[in-house]
Parts: structure tokens; sequence; C-alpha cells
């Protein structure tokens, strides 16, 4: 971990990486995050860091009083959730029978369920009357429960270094969490726009006051959105367990040391207590690692994902990577990646897997950084608690 400050930025940035290996524009990304007047302490870049939609993906900011949504993004609750079985192996042949079963009950890219989901399944809707967007995309969103969606979110079958048969789902609040995210952030421009200068809305880092009506609608919302990736994830778990069931009646299913699930989110942001002042933390990419903490960080298709424990560690907040990050946007990989020795990598892995041609190369193992190399440099965060090496891959 190593340490910058210049001469714009109000407080340092703690970046987990070595010099030189994140993107210029993440690391200019922070830097405007780090010269807004409210933010608090410094800000922290995670090994998996690079450059997003005004805030970078695997950044973290604590702020006094202040909201941003671009510091949360604009899948809103995108988290991943695991489930262990009780498999201790699987063959090939029943493998690609799960996937088959899986692609016929989980709707994937834009699509949606054909039927509006029960409403019992949504988040409890105690907040849904007081809340706009929510509202208005409530009979949406129901539609919507259940499905994966597309870019990085995926559907993992894997073997554990502890023996068994792993389940692991990558997917967010689809569309409820887009409108969320686009709504507060226009309604923070105009009102910036008002009150400071245009610089606030040519770094994309809009903010809301927290004790305006729309910061705390925007909390309201924010928080619903998370609940609803949860609740996303939760059926998409169980259409799958299912699949499971059909060929093994007498599986079982626990998270980790007998927990039925475990789920993080790693696009929120939250009221917390660090370095003894009450601040609100926007984590964009950016997974909570309180000690004891059990989390999860995923790899890359073909590579290794980890179950973790958080180590509290309070120079990060108490967080971590979501991932191995990117090292190629999806044009880039499309375009310098090649896809015979992509599919390679995966075949000679036995990996049932996605990438099928040129325009699934932007979720090849190339376009993204080593998952070695992240943990490696975030060991005093986590400690790996169960190593996932994919068995199958199933993508939007």
């Amino acid at each position: 971990m190593y340490k910058f400050k210049d001469e714009n930025m109000k407080i340092p940035c703690y970046v987990y990486s070595e010099q030189g290996s994140i993107e210029e524009g993440a690391i200019e990304q922070i830097k405007n995050a780090s010269s807004l007047p409210f933010a608090f302490h410094h800000t922290v870049l995670c090994p998996d860091g690079h450059q997003g939609y005004g805030a970078p993906i695997g950044g973290i900011m604590a702020s006094k009083g202040y909201v941003v949504p671009n510091f949360v993004g604009l899948d809103i609750g995108c988290g991943m959730c695991a489930v262990k079985t009780s498999l201790v192996s699987i063959t090939k042949n029943d493998l690609l029978k799960i996937v088959n079963k899986i692609s016929k009950v989980v709707p994937v890219g834009f699509e949606h369920q054909e039927k509006a989901q029960d409403e019992s399944l949504m988040p409890p809707d105690i907040l849904k009357d007081f809340v706009p967007i929510v509202r208005e995309q409530y009979e949406s969103a129901l539609n919507q429960l259940g499905t994966l969606g597309g870019g990085n979110h995926f559907i993992e079958i894997q073997k554990g270094s502890d023996g068994h048969i792993w389940i692991m789902i990558h997917s967010g609040s689809r569309n409820l969490g887009y409108k969320v995210a686009k709504h507060y952030n226009n309604i923070a421009i105009k009102e910036n726009a008002k009150w400071y200068s245009e610089v606030i809305k040519n770094i994309d880092l809009a903010f809301l006051p927290i004790n305006t009506q729309e910061a705390k609608n925007y909390m309201d919302e924010m928080q619903y959105c998370v609940e609803f990736a949860f609740a996303n994830r939760k059926l998409i778990m169980q259409n799958i367990m299912c699949c499971f069931l059909d060929i093994f009646p007498n599986i079982e299913f626990t998270g980790y040391n007998n927990n039925s699930i475990i789920n993080i989110a790693h696009n929120y942001a939250k009221w917390e207590n660090h370095f003894g002042q009450n601040v609100i933390v926007h984590r964009k990419g950016a997974t909570s690692a309180r000690k004891g903490e059990i989390g999860i960080i995923p790899g890359s298709q073909g590579t290794k994902s980890y179950i973790v424990e958080g180590l509290g560690n309070p120079e990060s907040f108490m967080s971590c990577s979501h991932g191995a990050g990117r090292k190629m946007g999806r044009k880039q990989a499309q375009k310098e990646l090649d896809l015979i020795q992509e599919q390679k990598i995966l075949n000679d892995q036995g990996i049932i897997h996605s990438i099928n041609k040129i325009e699934d190369l932007d979720e090849a193992s190339g376009a993204y950084k080593s998952i070695e190399e992240v943990m490696e440099n975030q060991k005093d965060l986590v400690k790996i608690l169960v190593e996932l090496t994919p068995l199958a891959v199933i993508k939007g």
C-alpha cells in the first residue's frame, strides 16, 4: 500500500497496489474525490481499482454530511452471494445438465421474467409508498426479480479447496437501481449548479447535503435497491438450487459455518463510525471487511474466487476489493484479445464457459487483472478461507 497527496487534494489517498499498476484515469478520479470539501480523513483505492463513471470502481470515500450518487454507482446494491453444497464431486455430464436447466429458469442479459414475480419475494414495502422512483418502477421490478443481467454479472459452479461444490452469483438491482442512480445524480447536478460552480458537474461528482429531502429520499431509495438486489440474488439462488435438486435429490445447501447464504453488496453508501466520527462511507466496487465478517471476492472467468474473512483494517475503512478488476475496457478487449487463445485458456481447464465469439471477449480472463496479485495486495485487509476453482460459468 502507498499513499499520495498533491496540492489540489484536501485529503490523501491510500492505494492498495503497486505504484503505476492502476490506470491514470482511476487515479485522476480518486484525486477529484479527495479534493471535495466534505471528504473525510482519506480516500482509498482497492487493488482492483479502475476507471468508472465519475468515481473509480474499487474506490472508497467517507464524507461528512454529504452523499455523492456517482460514488455509489449505477448498479446500486450490486453484489455477490454464495452457497456451499454437500456435493464433493460432479461429472461433466451432470454439470452440462445443470447449466442447461439454469438457462431455462434464470433470464440473462436484457431478458426479464415473462410473469411478474410474487410480491412476497420483494423487500418490505414500508418505503415504497414514500419514495418516487421505486414507486414508479415497482411493477416493472417484479418482472426483473430473479434475473441475472449482463456485463460482468455471472453464475458459477465451483470446486472449493474445502472439497465441496459451491454456487456463486454476481448480480445487482437491474433497471431499478439504474433509474434511482440517474434520477438523483441529475438532481444533484442541478442543485450544485445553483449553489456552486460547474466544476462539480465537470468531474461527475455532484452531491446532496444529507439534511435535504432529496438526499433523504436518495438514501431511502438506495437502501431499497440494496435490498432488492439481495432479493434478486436470493431468487436466482433458489432457482439454481432447484436445478441441482432435480439431479441430486439428497443434496444439502449451506453458506459458511452453516450460515444459509453468504451475501455481500459492493455498491452503496452507509452511515458508519470511523476514526471517532460518524461519516457516510461510499463503496463503489468495494466490499465491507470488518473483523470477522465473511465476504466473497470473485476472480475473472477462468480464475479462482475466494471466500474471505475481514481483518477490520481501519486504514481501508474496513473494506477490501470486490473482485479482480478490469485491466482493459470492453471495446479494447474485443479488439486486442485473441478469441482462440482465450477459449483455450478455459478449455484446457475443462471449464464450461461463455466465450463463444469476439463480442464475448470483454469478459474473457485476459480483460482482467491477476486475482492472485489482487489478493496479495490486500492480505492485510482479508484472510482467505476457501479457494474456489470454476467448473462452469453462465453469463449474460
